[in-house]
């Protein structure tokens, strides 16, 4: 007897607009309310960089009075870009390997829910995380550190350094899909401990050896640091803002290339 087979399309959901938006709203919702009931996580993102601001920025500027407040201004900066990097490292890298190797992915990805809100909500964590580091931050140093600028400018501070999380976001994503669950905090420290180094975020790039000055202009922490010191004026870096932009670009366009690379990598070691 002869049989007939019909190929199985794949039908996409058809959702409306106002559905597809609250699909990604509450799929948002819920990342930001597991990142703050993992104490480890919310505790650490945000007291970390708070920390070093206080040691590098106020605690070590006193001995020179007359310097204390461009410390702290300096510190201000660098040490939010040290914030933003950490939020997104560890919200996308570490936090991806590690549903990867639970098969929660799997599960997203068989479920109905556009693939896209998925990501969407890791970033909006990041952004979210790295939104409350900041104004900590602005908070301290006036408090604290006797910083003193235009609210326009530390708006403008604030608008870069968040949109800053998106490049490293892009890194983060990369690292989630090639890295170990066991291993992605080793790491991530691996990376951004010492790429933070390296870019004059501890300790002011004039300070660290010719070499490391050199190599720090390959690193994208050093461009997002200098796009901020830029706006308080306390870079003399004679690059142009925008070429810190395209710098950031670039690398957020690798990066994204990468964690492609491992989607698709994923997909045939779980479909064939």
């Amino acid at each position: 007897m002869a049989t007939t087979t019909f190929p199985v399309t794949a039908v996409a959901p058809r959702r409306s607009l106002s559905r597809t938006l609250a699909i990604y709203a509450k799929e948002a919702k819920y990342e930001l309310l597991k990142n703050l009931r993992i104490p480890v996580y919310a505790i650490s993102t945000i007291a970390f960089p708070l920390m070093f601001y206080v040691l590098f920025g106020i605690v070590l500027g006193r001995n020179n009075p007359a310097a204390r407040n461009d410390n702290a201004l300096y510190a201000l900066a660098t040490m939010g870009c040290f914030g933003v990097m950490a939020a997104a490292l560890f919200g996308f890298g570490v936090s991806l390997a590690i549903e990867r190797g639970q098969g929660w992915l799997q599960v997203k990805r068989a479920s109905p829910m556009p693939i896209g809100a998925y990501f969407f909500a890791k970033l909006f964590a990041a952004m979210t995380f790295s939104t409350a580091i900041i104004i900590l931050l602005l908070t301290i140093g006036y408090l604290f550190g006797g910083v003193r600028m235009p609210l326009a400018t530390a708006a403008r501070l604030a608008g870069t350094l968040i949109a800053g999380s998106i490049p490293f976001s892009a890194m983060g994503l990369a690292i989630g899909y090639f890295a170990k669950p066991n291993s992605a905090p080793a790491v991530v420290n691996l990376v951004y401990l010492p790429m933070s180094f390296c870019s004059g975020l501890w300790i002011p790039l004039f300070l660290l050896p010719h070499g490391l000055q050199t190599f720090a202009k390959f690193l994208p922490p050093y461009h997002m640091a200098q796009l901020a010191l830029g706006i308080v004026g306390m870079t003399t870096e004679p690059t142009p803002a925008w070429g810190h932009v395209e710098a950031l670009i670039a690398f957020t366009m690798i990066c994204l290339g990468l964690a492609a690379w491992g989607y698709r990598r994923d997909e045939g070691e779980m479909y064939g």
